[in-house]
C-alpha cells in the first residue's frame, strides 16, 4: 500500500481486492461514526449495521492499512499474559469475564468467516506454542494447567509429537491450542468490511479525520472533503492512530515485528513442515513465529524492523534460522517481506476508554489483534445499542496514561533485536 512493498508484503499480493469505497465528500448523518477500518472498526460496523444502526467507517488510508494487514495471521485465544497473571492484574469481575470472552474469540472469527463466506484461507486447526529450552517447557506447562483449569482444549505435546507437527526438532515440546488457528489477515479484514457494507454500513477511505468536535448532543467529524455527524463515536485505530484520535497510541510502546515469506516450498517440504497447518511461535524473548499459507509459502517472523541496518541483519538471520530449524529446506528464495508495529501497554493487557460522552474504544492489543479485535468490535456495538451496560463490560474504564520513555523503548527493541539476530544461529 502507498507503493511500499514492505508494509503489507505477501498479504497484499494474495488478498482479494479491497471493498469498493470512496473518499468522504459532503455532509452525512449517522447513528455511529467508526474511526479506523481494522478488525475492531470493521467488526463494530458489521454488528451495528446488523442491529439496524446507521454506521459510517472513516479510514485514513485503506481498510486493513494498520496492524490488521501486517500481522502474522495467528488467530489466538486469550492474551499472551498467563491467565493467573491476568486475574491478579484485573480486579473482579473483569479478569474472569475477559478470559471467558477472549477464550472463545477465535470461534467468533471463524463463525463470521463461515457465515459471510469470507475467502481468507481460514484454518481453524489450532496453534503451537513452542518451548525453547527447559524454561520454555516450564512456561507452556504452566499455561496448560491454567487454561485447562478453565476448561480450555489445550494440550502439551512432548518433543517427539511436537517435532512431527512442526517439522523441526528445535523445541522441547509445544502447547497445542485447538481453539485457535490461522487466516490471511488482510483478506479477512477486507471480507469483514465487505460484510459490514452488505449489512448497510458505509465505508469512506483515504479520509483522515482532521477534527472531532461536540456540537450539542452530537459529534461532528471533519475530513478534508466532508463531515460526519453522529450520536456515537468509536475510536478503533490502536497503534496506528493519527490526528485527533491518536490519544490511545500514546499509552503504548511500539514494538516492531517483521515477516519474510519464502516462495512456495516443494511438495516434500510441505509435507514435513507444519503438515496439519497449525501456526507456531516460541517462548524466546526475541520470539520466532512461523506458519504456512495456502500456496505452501513458509512465513517466518520475529521482532525487528526491515529498515536501515535491520534489513540485511534480519534477512540474513532468517536464512540461517530456517536452515537450522529445517535442515532439508536448502537455499530458499524469499518472495515477500514486510513489517509493522505492535502496541504494548504497561501491563500487556488491553484498555477500554471512554474518551468523552458517547465516544468509546478499546486499545492495546499487545500482539493479539485478530480475535480480540473482532470480539471487542462486537462488544462496542452491543454497548452502543444498549444490549450491555457499564456493569457488563469485559474491562473497567481506564484513564489514558502516557507510556514512559516510549520512543526510547521502541529504539531499544529495534536495535536489541538486531543485536540478537546478528549472533543467533551462527554456530
Amino acid at each position: 500500500m502507498l507503493s511500499d512493498p514492505r508494509s503489507h508484503g505477501l498479504w497484499e499480493l494474495t488478498a482479494p481486492a479491497a471493498p469498493a469505497a470512496q473518499q468522504l465528500v459532503g455532509n452525512h448523518t449517522v447513528d455511529v461514526a467508526v474511526v479506523g477500518g481494522g478488525f475492531t472498526g470493521s467488526s463494530a460496523a458489521l454488528h451495528l449495521a446488523e442491529a439496524g444502526k446507521q454506521v459510517a467507517v472513516i479510514e485514513a488510508v485503506e481498510v486493513g492499512f494498520g496492524g490488521a494487514g501486517r500481522n502474522v495471521g495467528l488467530v489466538n485465544a486469550g492474551m499472551w499474559v498467563m491467565p493467573e497473571v491476568l486475574l491478579k492484574t484485573l480486579r473482579s469481575p473483569y479478569g474472569d469475564r475477559l478470559l471467558d470472552l477472549l477464550g472463545t474469540a477465535p470461534k467468533l472469527v471463524f463463525d463470521i468467516v463461515r457465515r459471510h463466506d469470507i475467502a481468507c484461507e481460514a484454518m481453524p486447526v489450532g496453534t503451537l506454542h513452542c518451548a525453547a529450552g527447559d524454561a520454555g517447557l516450564n512456561e507452556i506447562k504452566a499455561r496448560e494447567a491454567q487454561w485447562q483449569a478453565r476448561g480450555a482444549d489445550v494440550e502439551i505435546l512432548d518433543a517427539s509429537r511436537a517435532a512431527a507437527l512442526l517439522g523441526t526438532r528445535r523445541y522441547k515440546g509445544a502447547l497445542l491450542d485447538r481453539r485457535a488457528g490461522t487466516i490471511q489477515p488482510l483478506a479477512y479484514v477486507r471480507g469483514l468490511a465487505r460484510a459490514a457494507q452488505k449489512a448497510g454500513a458505509r465505508i469512506f477511505t483515504d479520509s483522515p479525520v482532521q477534527s472531532i468536535e461536540r456540537k450539542g448532543d452530537r459529534w461532528q467529524l471533519r475530513t478534508a472533503g466532508g463531515m460526519i455527524e453522529a450520536d456515537w463515536v468509536i475510536l478503533s485505530m490502536d497503534a496506528y492512530g493519527t490526528g485527533p484520535g491518536d490519544r490511545a497510541r500514546q499509552e503504548q510502546v511500539p514494538l516492531p515485528y517483521f515477516n519474510i515469506a519464502t516462495r512456495p516450498l516443494s511438495p516434500d517440504m510441505r509435507t514435513r513442515i507444519l503438515p496439519e497447518g497449525q501456526g507456531a511461535w516460541d517462548t524466546q524473548l526475541v520470539m520466532t513465529s512461523f506458519r504456512m499459507d495456502q500456496a505452501g509459502r513458509l512465513i517466518y517472523g520475529s521482532i525487528g524492523a526491515l529498515r536501515g541496518t535491520g534489513l540485511d541483519v534480519h534477512r540474513a538471520w532468517a536464512r540461517r534460522s530456517l536452515k537450522k530449524a529445517f535442515p532439508g529446506i536448502g537455499d530458499v528464495e524469499f518472495e515477500a517481506e514486510w513489517y509493522g508495529t505492535i502496541g504494548m501497554t504497561s501491563d500487556n493487557l488491553p484498555r477500554f476508554h471512554k474518551y468523552a460522552p458517547q465516544m468509546i474504544g478499546f486499545s492495546g492489543y499487545n500482539g493479539r489483534g485478530i480475535a480480540p479485535g473482532t470480539t471487542f468490535g462486537r462488544v462496542l456495538a452491543s454497548y452502543v445499542t444498549g444490549e450491555i451496560s457499564d456493569t457488563e463490560l469485559p474491562l473497567p474504564v481506564a484513564p489514558i496514561e502516557q507510556a514512559s520513555y516510549r520512543l526510547m523503548k521502541h529504539m531499544f527493541y529495534e536495535l536489541g533485536s538486531q543485536a540478537v539476530h546478528v549472533l543467533e544461529h551462527r554456530i
